[in-house]
């Protein structure tokens, strides 16, 4: 038994979880174990490209994989072609959980899944639900979530994005950045200003006036500016809208709402960011006892040196400790109880103790822990964006301060 799976019955036996959550985590980690193939050992040639075609590509296959093992319909509700009958953050944490321990690329275009659909899943009409979500959970669209901008990242309310209503149609000015699935997707949940955003004394920008739309690559005045690189490879791009027409029944809810629906869809997938840590910071964590348990150095194995044991108690504890605030959070979710704290804590823990759990296992592998390919050095890769996007670290702070001293 790995470190992982022992950890992992533990966690489930608690009664966080029900008999369809434990079935849902034994079936995603038979699939992923099956179908995903892991990056090689120590060192080794990586197990794919990662051109940005390569990536795109290999995205596009993950999707139609997923979607033909029915991991997609948990991204949607039940009336259109989902699983269950709303949203389970639990279920969605332990299906993130288990592909980032597999696989990165997989966690991530299972996760956009969810959260490029989730704004029409909780605020769009009966028809753009009809329209948009059976093509996600069958996986025939790829979706993307355009809130990010140059200038509004951490401060959402301050974006500048514009949308004008003009008869039947809404014409979008603007630019969106850092947006996950730009260049693949199929449509996109755009944020933008149908009011002009109202300073407070202090600088601040109100929330108020941002709407939400559905938008289509094929949309006129839609492009894609440029396409993002970063350490991980993604699909990353920035997206320009240059009077940019839609048909005005694709503005998801009501004009005005948008910002309280970009919140009610990241606290559905925040403390689900938390999972994918905790998964890789577990896959690091068994690399690191395997790797101790068989190299050799002065007559002993790594696993003999005290340090070596120390440094694997750490690791152990704070996977541990992470993983239980993530489901907690996702539990007070899925019980409809406030979950702001609970979901910020979680993310802030999982992602900072991922960064320093990987590092470590990194070290252990020495040299060989950085040679382009070696499972530690990919993980170390993947891990750094997770303390940024979805709220960085220091917005965490903020929240739970302001939410302990309220």
């Amino acid at each position: 038994m790995t470190p992982r799976s022992r950890f992992r019955d533990e966690l489930l036996a608690l009664p966080l979880f029900d008999a369809a959550h434990r079935s849902l985590a034994d079936e995603a980690d038979r699939w992923a174990t099956a179908t995903l193939v892991s990056p090689p050992q120590e060192g080794a040639p990586e197990a794919h490209e990662e051109t940005r075609a390569a990536i795109d590509a290999r995205c596009r296959q993950i999707h139609r994989q997923l979607a033909a093992a029915g991991l997609t319909r948990y991204c949607v509700r039940r009336e259109f072609g989902g699983v269950l009958e709303d949203f389970d953050a639990r279920a969605i944490c332990l299906i993130r959980e288990t592909l980032a321990y597999h696989d990165g690329l997989a966690d991530f275009v299972f996760a956009m899944q969810g959260l490029g659909s989730g704004a029409i899943s909780l605020a769009g009409s009966a028809d753009l639900k009809a329209r948009y979500l059976p093509r996600v959970a069958r996986g025939e669209s790829i979706a993307a979530f355009a809130l990010s901008e140059p200038d509004a990242g951490s401060d959402v309310a301050s974006l500048s994005c514009r949308a004008e209503a003009r008869g039947p149609e809404y014409v979008l000015d603007g630019t969106k950045t850092w947006i996950s699935n730009g260049g693949i997707a199929d449509f996109y949940s755009v944020f933008a200003r149908t009011e002009k955003g109202e300073v407070r004394p202090d600088g601040t920008t109100r929330a108020s006036g941002i709407s939400a739309f559905v938008v289509e690559p094929s949309d006129p005045g839609f492009t894609v500016a440029r396409r993002i690189d970063v350490n991980a490879p993604h699909p990353l791009a920035e997206l320009k809208f240059e009077r940019c027409r839609i048909p005005a029944d694709r503005l998801i809810g009501a004009e005005g709402e948008g910002f309280k629906t970009a919140m009610r869809t990241l606290d559905v997938f925040r403390s689900s960011v938390a999972a994918a840590a905790t998964g890789f910071a577990r896959r690091a964590f068994d690399e690191a006892v395997a790797h101790a348990r068989k190299r050799r150095l002065f007559g002993k194995t790594l696993a003999d040196f005290q340090l070596t044991q120390a440094a694997l108690a750490d690791m152990a504890t704070a996977i541990d400790a992470a993983a239980l605030l993530t489901y907690r959070a996702a539990w007070l979710r899925d019980q409809g109880k406030p979950v702001t704290l609970a979901a910020a804590m979680a993310k802030m823990t999982a992602t900072e103790s991922a960064q320093t759990v990987i590092d470590r296992a990194l070290q252990m592998f020495g040299g060989r822990g950085v040679e382009r390919g070696a499972v530690v050095e990919k993980l170390y890769r993947e891990i750094r964006s997770l303390r940024i996007y979805e709220g960085a670290t220091e917005v965490q702070k903020l929240i739970i301060g302001r939410e302990v001293v309220q």
